[in-house]
């Protein structure tokens, strides 16, 4: 029998996000096929140091989404290319370990979600699920993303953009005249909606302009769009696929933190989505055509508004979506066919042909 493809699963991480990591973490390792794969756990603790632990799950509080933490770990580890896999090696006496044929981050967020870890597969010569180094880049930089977006002919919300050198001299008047009240300011490099808020007046906007630069030295400010919030998983390389479309609705505010991964009862996951058929299938073309102009690979989630007359506007694309039990991606999956264990398997596969198709071309003349 052939050797079992070892999956390096990677969670935690140093971003604000890490609890939700570990939630989705926690799912993909209960789902990975065992009689294909061999999952090994790599945990990040909040200092960036990754530790080894395949003896058990290495959570404590898994079931409590605002407890959730990483166990204490010992074996502090880093990745460096191997002849044929990435090895792991120890950072306390130099030895190798075990090897890994893939690597799965399941990370959200900056140091994960941005092209970091992409770019550390790359260099320890391994497949790794989802997008690669530049696409992760753009999909987390809301701004680049919007003006790549807008340039490619997909609709997106009136924005303005302001670095924190620029502070001083932020006309907040001007850019609510421009965008409107209310509207959303937001760190440009975060997700999960961690340092975004909505404000109704100067004075709202001026504290939240200084909580979103606590995560970012780069801000949004967005127009409040009015319309449907829709949300579509696709999948795939270079013939990307889109899911049914599913919906969110709120049951107060807008898609929060808690509302998407604490609060079960703080929205709705309308599944499929009750979209007229010419609706659904402008909502999958515009999530593919995203999905490329964004440089994805493998998988994303394209967030959308849907106004009154129709218009389909991309609010932003996910290139490692959530994948906790209340999760938008795997259930869009699920209601489209492709049950969460098959999911994660076609995943994997996809970060496999990328990297093999990457491995023909040539790197010397």
């Amino acid at each position: 029998m052939d050797r079992k493809i070892r999956v390096g699963i990677v969670f935690g991480g140093r971003s604000a996000e890490h609890e939700v990591s570990l939630q989705s973490a926690k799912n993909v390792i209960g789902a990975i096929d065992r009689s294909k794969y061999e999952p090994v756990l790599i945990g990040i603790d909040r200092s960036g140091k990754w530790f080894l632990d395949n003896a058990s799950l290495p959570m404590l509080d898994s079931d409590d989404p605002r407890a959730i933490r990483l166990n204490s770990l010992e074996d502090a580890i880093t990745i460096a290319p191997g002849d044929r896999h990435g090895e792991l090696v120890s950072l306390d006496d130099g030895g190798k370990g075990d090897s890994i044929d893939v690597l799965f981050p399941v990370l959200h967020g900056p140091y994960g979600e941005d092209g970091s870890v992409q770019g550390l597969a790359r260099l320890a010569n391994l497949p790794c699920v989802g997008a690669g180094i530049l696409g992760s880049a753009i999909g987390m930089d809301k701004d680049v993303a919007k003006r790549l977006l807008h340039a490619g002919g997909i609709a997106v919300a009136q924005f303005e953009v302001f670095h924190s050198v620029e502070q001083a001299h932020l006309k907040m008047e001007k850019a609510a005249e421009r965008l409107g009240l209310p509207l959303f300011v937001k760190p440009a490099n975060m997700g999960s909606s961690v340092g975004v808020s909505k404000v109704s007046s100067l004075d709202a906007m001026g504290r939240a302009i200084e909580e979103a630069l606590e995560y970012d030295t780069k801000i949004v400010l967005e127009e409040a769009v009015v319309g449907r919030e829709i949300e579509c998983s696709v999948l795939g390389n270079n013939e990307p696929v889109a899911s049914v479309p599913g919906e969110i609705v709120l049951h107060g505010g807008f898609y929060s933190y808690d509302a998407k991964y604490i609060d079960e009862n703080g929205a709705t996951l309308s599944i499929p989505a009750a979209l007229e058929p010419d609706t659904v299938r402008r909502v999958q073309e515009t999530a593919t055509r995203a999905f490329e102009i964004l440089e994805c690979r493998g998988m994303a989630r394209v967030d959308m508004f849907l106004r009154e007359d129709g218009e389909v506007l991309v609010n932003e694309i996910n290139t490692i979506p959530g994948f906790t039990k209340i999760s938008m991606f795997p259930k869009l999956w699920e209601a489209s066919g492709i049950p969460y264990a098959e999911l994660i398997d076609r995943l994997i596969q996809l970060a496999i042909e990328d990297f093999e198709a990457a491995s023909r071309l040539k790197t010397v003349r």
